[in-house]
């Protein structure tokens, strides 16, 4: 039976597809998933095999619906916004969410103070599992809530691990930045440069103030095999309560959970 079911399993994979322009385009898009960063389109059409008039017609319908995004300047193409909302519908029935959960857990349970774990959807960030500490007040990150990713320590972590010019085309303007009344979050690209190189430098991001006064937040990206950030993981607290050597516990604690969350989610450094 065994033999049976795998021949029955190579005579469909061999078979033409049925619907040939599906089956390119889905190739395409997941050719772009694979990728570190954005790509031409005469690398696509070499590296699948295609026909460069019909890579561009492929990438041309992708870019239409949000699943790619072009790049004018570099002449390249990277994921768009809708792939992410399809990452997001998987990430809701997916190890991520769940295998996230136990991770904070153990953390908050360590560190006294809540966290929460969150994804990209196009600029903001979208929490999928939030933890909080006992004893300690409600806070807006809640499961489901999204943010600017440009004013949270989450997704400061995240766009820290993007390219230069993906960064660039999320943020391309002051337009780009969405503003949190009282908060001194990045309002141009070149501010969101200066934090992004800081959180770089630093190995975490950090945020202050900026998404709820009096409160203060530390993360890291969540890395895949390609070191592509499909989560971030954060802390927040009572801003005086901690020292900066408890800040300094937190920051290594986030680090500690985003690295497991990937073993345990991805098989990334198993």
């Amino acid at each position: 039976m065994a033999t049976e079911m795998q021949s029955l399993d190579e005579e469909r994979t061999s078979r033409p597809p049925k619907a040939p322009a599906a089956d390119a385009t889905l190739r395409v898009l997941t050719y772009l998933a694979s990728q570190r960063g954005p790509v031409a389109a005469a690398r696509v059409a070499a590296d699948l095999d295609l026909p460069r008039s019909t890579t561009y017609d492929l990438l041309g319908t992708l870019v239409a619906h949000g699943y790619a995004l072009h790049l004018p300047a570099e002449r390249q193409y990277s994921l768009g916004h809708a792939a992410y909302e399809v990452a997001i519908g998987y990430m809701r029935h997916a190890p991520l969410a769940r295998v996230g959960r136990v991770v904070l857990e153990r953390m908050v349970d360590a560190i006294g103070e809540s966290g929460h774990l969150v994804v990209l959807h196009g600029r903001d960030v979208l929490y999928i599992v939030e933890e909080r500490a006992r004893g300690r007040a409600s806070l807006v990150t809640d499961q489901g809530v999204r943010l600017p990713a440009h004013v949270t320590a989450t997704g400061r972590a995240i766009l820290s691990a993007l390219p230069s010019s993906q960064l660039c085309s999320l943020y391309a303007t002051p337009a780009d930045f969405v503003q949190r009344r009282g908060g001194t979050a990045p309002s141009n690209p070149a501010q969101l440069r200066a934090v992004i190189e800081q959180t770089r430098r630093e190995g975490f991001a950090r945020e202050e103030g900026d998404v709820t006064p009096g409160f203060r937040s530390v993360a890291a990206p969540v890395l895949d095999h390609a070191d592509w950030p499909i989560a971030a993981v954060g802390l927040t607290w009572e801003e005086g309560r901690l020292s900066e050597e408890r800040v300094a516990a937190c920051a290594e604690a986030v680090r500690t959970a985003a690295a497991d969350i990937a073993r345990a989610a991805t098989g990334r450094g198993s």
